[in-house]
């Protein structure tokens, strides 16, 4: 018997997971466990409707956002069956759903870091195209400063671009994944297309050429299925365009 918080408490080895849990922690616990080594076999927990149909939202549902991209990206997850609040005594205000989650196995050889910065900008309107995503002048900001910081370590001291988590390299937003509870789609950002002549325009050039190199400038995120969303991410890094 363990006592303690949780999220603040280092897991022991396990191979099942079956909890009822506060709602309040359902993201942080969700990729806590998501992330814990060894992987265990599976977990069966009931969360809020909502957050659970989040979970299990498929390109093109109305509720498929950031969370189910990266939750699905780590793991297999089901709905199992769903808990009116009638079921409880007192009723709560809201209905539950009870899911199961199994990590993949192997991981994904992806980091995570990288993975994460890039799906959130695809996100930042999930029904805009990615082109117009991409045009945007705080979105081209920030993947030029990291162009810009990579290339200097690479000519200077031969850095790897890829997998390394030491680089002080800026992401858009200063949440972390584990803390995405899914409600951020279309959160409000500058949506003014970078303008000008010179370096900004260039950049901006090398980024819409990728997007129209793999024909998914006019693609939206809503749409995507993770496959495309690796294929897009393998292009922009091998271009150079990195996002962690």
């Amino acid at each position: 018997v363990i006592q303690g918080d949780v999220l603040k408490t280092d897991l022991p080895y396990f191979d099942i997971c079956v909890a009822n849990i506060p709602y309040q922690i359902s993201s942080p616990l969700t990729f806590k466990l998501l992330f814990h080594q060894p992987a265990f076999r599976c977990a069966i927990i009931m969360f809020q409707r909502e957050f659970a149909m989040r979970l299990v939202a498929q390109p093109g549902d109305n509720l498929y956002c950031r969370l189910s991209v990266n939750t699905q990206f780590y793991a297999r997850v089901s709905h199992l069956l769903k808990v009116g609040k009638n079921n409880f005594r007192p009723p709560p205000k809201v209905d539950s759903s009870v899911v199961r989650i199994e990590p993949r196995k192997p991981r994904p050889e992806v980091n995570h870091k990288e993975w994460d910065g890039f799906i959130r900008i695809c996100f930042i309107r999930k029904n805009k195209t990615l082109g117009s995503i991409f045009k945007q002048k705080n979105v081209l900001s920030l993947l030029e400063k990291n162009y810009k910081t990579l290339q200097a370590l690479q000519g200077s001291q031969n850095v790897s671009l890829s997998g390394n988590d030491d680089m002080e390299i800026a992401r858009l937003g200063d949440e972390s994944m584990e803390m995405d509870d899914g409600m951020d789609d279309d959160m409000d950002m500058e949506c003014d297309e970078a303008e000008g002549e010179g370096e900004v325009s260039e950049f901006k050039n090398k980024v819409i050429s990728v997007l129209k190199e793999g024909k998914f400038e006019e693609q939206r995120a809503s749409k995507l299925s993770q496959e495309s969303f690796l294929t897009i991410l393998s292009m922009f890094n091998k271009a150079g365009i990195h996002f962690s």
